[in-house]
Parts: structure tokens; C-alpha cells; sequence
């Protein structure tokens, strides 16, 4: 555990102090630069096959090293931000708001056979490279953690696959949705808002209107389903009802500390937005309860 802790503080590191200002100044034509780029991009491909599929766990940590050098140097390219990456975003997760203001780098690494680690790098829509790395905290996180706020060295870790946008006054708060699955007993999904300071992206934000666990009379910072490994549980933008539709779940023993043991009750609830916060609202879809011999809609 200890070696793979030092190895993500240095993949934090690595990125830290390899982007260099200086070296971002040199322009040079754009086809050659795009050609370089397709080039990089084959490579970074190949590291990212052995980087997820090297049978062997401590091997899937170096060559993760191995693909963040590549990964900065590419980043380094002028016009990096505009490539497309078409390749690399077959297997690697690659999202960006709908203002195009950022675009984060993301992918899980299986350090061992039941527990995963994120990694996830932020390069902004900037003519020189600025890129702030994340680091993977999840381990080292109370349960407690739908009230914190949390830098990019305390990020709570995930896979990111949808990042909703909302301006309250004149700033843009990025609300990602995410799954962290690198709990051997339990999954948990997420929604995180984002913003950024001056001292890069800020995790967490009083956007819900929902009571702490810890603190009720509070609302939390960050939503949180946390349940049981084995089952499938959504949650997502809904266009239809302009919500975040996602599973009711509920303890299979009654009791709500276990939450490897929460599994969904058939029921869906929602998060809208309105006067700047995101405001919970039970059974949005409700289930119709059938009567004996009674068919479903659409059924005979």
C-alpha cells in the first residue's frame, strides 16, 4: 500500500515540475505540429494498452508512469488542445464542458486484483500548456466526505462521465458526475462541483439543498450514493424531466450505516436546479403498483 501511495505522490510530482513555461513558447507550423501529435498519440495509445491490460499489478503502475511522461510532452505540442484525440479517447476517458473552457484527462489504474486507483490531469483552454494534475484521495477520505471542500491533492477521486455547468452570479461551477469503484465491498457515484481559484480547481461547493449527515441544519457539498458492489445503480442528466434522475436505494438489512449493503428499491428521485441549488426531490418517476393480473403499460 505504502509503494503505491509514494507512486501516485510522484505521478502528482511528476506532472508538477515536468510543465516548464519556457518551453511553451516556441511556435511552429500547425500541419507539422499536428503531425507530430497523431505521432504522440500512437504512443500514448500503445503505453495505455500495457498501462490497463500487463497482467501483472506493479507493472500497470510503471508503465502508468511511463504514459503521464509521454502524456506531458504531448500536452507540451502547440495546439495540443484543439487535437482531437480520437484514438487515445477509446481508451482513456477524455470529457469537457459544454464551454469547452478545460478538458480532463481521466483513467483507473487496478494496482491489485480488488482495488483501483483514478488518475486525472485538467488542461485548460490556454495557448500555453497549464495543466493541473489531481490526485487520487479516496483511501485516505472520512466518511464524512459529502461536507468537505477539497483541492486538486485531496481530489475524491473517480471516473468522471458527465459534467453539468452552472452559473450562479458571474462564475461557472462544473458539477462532475463520476463513479469510484475501487472499494472492494461497495461503489459509490457522485456529483462534485467544481470551480476555479487562483490556486487551481477547488472541489465541492454548497449547491444542494439536501441536510448533512454530520450536520443536518447544513447542506453537504458533494452528493454521494455509496451501495453495494454487484448491483447497477444510475444517475444522470435526465432531458426529459431537466433533472438529475438517479436510483432510490435502501439497505437490504435496515441499516443505513452498512452501505455495502444498499441496493435499489425500483424507485427513481431527481435532483433540479433552482435558485442556485440542486433540490432533491423523492419518487420523480413514480411507479405505478400493478394489481394482480394486471400487465404492465404497453403489455399484453
Amino acid at each position: 500500500m505504502a509503494k503505491n501511495a509514494l507512486r501516485c505522490g510522484l505521478f502528482f510530482l511528476l506532472l508538477a515540475l515536468t510543465i516548464n513555461p519556457k518551453a511553451l513558447m516556441a511556435q511552429t507550423d500547425k500541419e507539422s505540429d499536428w503531425v507530430l501529435l497523431h505521432k504522440m498519440e500512437d504512443s500514448l495509445v500503445r503505453s495505455a494498452d500495457s498501462m490497463f491490460y500487463t497482467p501483472i499489478p506493479d507493472f500497470r503502475t510503471e508503465y502508468c508512469e511511463k504514459f503521464v511522461k509521454q502524456l506531458i510532452r504531448t500536452l507540451k505540442i502547440p495546439g495540443s488542445y484543439k487535437y482531437p484525440f480520437d484514438s487515445l479517447g477509446k481508451i482513456v476517458n477524455i470529457i469537457y464542458p459544454e464551454d469547452k473552457s478545460f478538458k480532463i484527462f481521466n483513467w483507473p489504474i487496478a494496482y491489485t486484483d480488488v482495488r483501483l486507483r483514478y488518475y486525472a490531469a485538467i488542461q485548460m483552454n490556454e495557448e500555453n500548456l497549464k495543466l493541473y494534475p489531481l490526485y487520487d484521495n479516496s483511501e485516505l477520505l472520512t466518511k464524512i466526505d459529502e461536507d468537505k471542500i477539497l483541492g486538486a491533492k485531496e481530489w475524491i477521486g473517480g471516473l468522471i462521465y458527465n459534467i453539468i455547468t452552472k452559473k450562479i452570479e458571474d462564475e461557472n461551477i462544473y458539477c462532475l458526475l463520476g463513479i469510484n469503484d475501487g472499494n472492494p465491498i461497495s461503489t459509490k457515484k457522485f456529483i462534485d462541483p467544481m470551480r476555479f481559484t487562483k490556486d487551481g480547481p477547488s472541489f465541492g461547493a454548497p449547491l444542494f439543498a439536501i441536510g448533512s449527515t454530520k450536520n443536518p441544519s447544513q447542506g453537504v457539498n458533494r452528493f454521494i450514493l455509496e451501495y453495494k458492489k454487484e448491483v447497477s445503480v444510475g444517475m444522470n442528466w435526465d432531458e426529459e424531466h431537466k433533472a438529475i434522475l438517479f436510483d432510490d436505494i435502501a439497505s437490504q438489512v435496515n441499516d443505513p450505516n452498512r452501505k455495502y449493503t444498499f441496493i435499489p428499491t425500483g424507485q427513481y428521485n431527481g435532483l433540479i436546479w433552482g435558485k442556485g441549488q440542486w433540490k432533491f426531490v423523492a419518487n420523480l418517476i413514480p411507479v405505478k403498483e400493478l394489481k394482480d393480473g394486471e400487465a404492465p403499460a404497453g403489455e399484453k
